[in-house]
């Protein structure tokens, strides 16, 4: 259980490439006057050329593709002093994308198309998912300049390709220790903090707690009648192993492993309970083994193989039967856990002698959001305060078709409102930190190639990083 992070912002929109890289004097950076010909012959084109990287010429159309890609379908045409504004920071990304792929390139960094056409698959049936119908989705696609469905994955499948690749090069020069480390101030986090702020998404309603949750135990009687069974299906077993295989697929309660006639596969130890564990690496293979109880019943094992570290075993499972008898005697119980609780009882001392070892729940929630919580948490400490403890409440168990009893003691309660900076001031700086170490290795890229920008790109303003909770 934990707060959603902050999302990553792609580095190639943060880039501002600096003067020695980029300039608006038309200029050209270190390179031979073979390179600048070359380049110079390709400015010739109809389509006009904004920038070049290296012999890679970036053109207006490009740009302006990015430009719309960015609009919604229904969204109002931008003014050309919008666009005027927009055309050189979009360059400035192209630019970015265009040196990472070409040193990708000569990384031979290649992602399989299998990968890509998954995520691209991935990505279309959540996209169809918006839409009614495929004439609906049709018609936004037109709408957002693609002559088909068909070309537009086809463009999904560049897009996803470029950024596989160039995210594969940026791992792999972390790697190799080739992004350099940068310093982020607090002066850093506190100026993006407060660019941002009034864009921020109102903190949720949030709450901490540590819990107790008590089991469904058995009636002495009801685990008699499971021993019994167990003993039965051993003595036949004893008598007749070879039928352990079809005894389990008939006899087991392990919805699991049943079909398969018991298997549970390879297993090292710290993957199952410990009272089975102690059973499966003390066994010699092919040995019945005496009944072995559990939280989850009785069980009759034979190890199949043993290798280091490795057991392969099948194992039959008799449940013991739970009841909403045995569900009352819980509730019962758990009251009773409560007061000694409230009487000022450790915690730590309650847990270790009444919480379900076999549930997976946390015992320590530190924050959750409090809509995020299930609805009988919810209903539970609605008009609560930090310190109550609260229950005992019937929570649902899948697994035996009733509920368990929860008491848990609320360590926080936060109502909703504005995102405080030292809520997240870790986060801002980690994104910071990220956004500021790909910038610098972008420009040293760039450094190192041939750039040239057209003098009407040059940007008179530089834009804000947004940050966003």
């Amino acid at each position: 259980m934990r707060f959603r992070s902050l999302p990553f912002i792609s580095a190639a929109t943060l880039v501002f490439v600096s003067a020695q890289s980029l300039h608006a004097q038309g200029g050209a950076t270190k390179a031979g006057k073979a390179t600048a010909d070359s380049v110079k012959s390709r400015l010739l084109s109809v389509n006009k050329v904004y920038g070049v990287v290296n012999n890679e010429p970036i053109t207006r159309t490009q740009v302006m593709d990015r430009i719309f890609s960015m609009q919604g379908p229904n969204a109002p045409p931008l003014d050309s002093m919008a666009i005027d504004t927009l055309a050189p920071l979009i360059l400035k990304e192209l630019m970015a994308d265009e040196i990472q792929l070409q040193k990708a390139k000569a990384e031979k960094i290649e992602i399989p198309e299998a990968d890509i056409r998954a995520k691209s698959d991935e990505d279309y049936k959540e996209v169809r998912g918006r839409f009614p119908s495929e004439v609906e989705m049709l018609r936004a696609v037109k709408q957002s300049g693609f002559a088909s469905i068909e070309e537009f994955k086809k463009n999904r499948e560049d897009q996803l390709r470029n950024e596989m690749t160039k995210r594969d090069l940026m791992a792999k020069s972390k790697r190799d220790g080739k992004i350099p480390a940068v310093n982020v101030t607090e002066a850093d986090v506190t100026t993006a903090f407060n660019a941002q702020k009034a864009s921020f998404p109102k903190k949720p309603a949030s709450v901490g707690f540590r819990q107790i949750i008590l089991p469904l135990n058995p009636s002495q009687a009801s685990k008699d009648k499971a021993r019994a069974k167990a003993d039965s299906l051993r003595k036949e077993l004893v008598a007749h192993p070879d039928l352990f295989e079809s005894m389990a697929k008939h006899e087991s309660m392990d919805d699991a492993s049943k079909e398969l006639g018991g298997d549970l596969g390879w297993r090292r130890r710290g993957e199952l309970v410990p009272e089975f564990e102690r059973a499966i690496f003390s066994l010699n293979p092919g040995v019945i083994s005496p009944i072995v109880e559990t939280i989850y019943g009785y069980h009759i094992i034979r190890v199949d193989r043993v290798q280091p570290a490795e057991v392969k075993s099948r194992h039959i499972l008799i449940k013991f039967n739970v009841d909403s008898t045995d569900a009352a005697r819980s509730m019962r119980l758990a009251d009773s856990v409560a007061t000694l609780w409230r009487n000022g009882a450790n915690y730590d001392t309650l847990v270790a002698h009444f919480h379900d070892t076999g549930n997976d729940e946390l015992k320590t929630v530190p924050e959750f959001t409090r809509d995020s919580l299930p609805l009988s948490y919810q209903k539970a400490i609605r008009d609560h305060k930090a310190g109550d403890i609260v229950g005992p409440f019937p929570i649902a168990d899948d697994q035996l078709k009733l509920s368990k009893p929860v008491v848990l003691q609320l360590t926080k309660v936060e109502e909703a409102g504005e995102y405080t900076i030292d809520q997240l001031r870790e986060r801002i700086r980690n994104q910071l930190t990220e956004q500021k170490s790909v910038q610098r290795f972008i420009e040293q890229l760039l450094s190192q190639a041939y750039v040239w920008v057209s003098p009407e790109m040059a940007i008179k303003k530089p834009a804000a990083v947004k940050l966003v909770p």
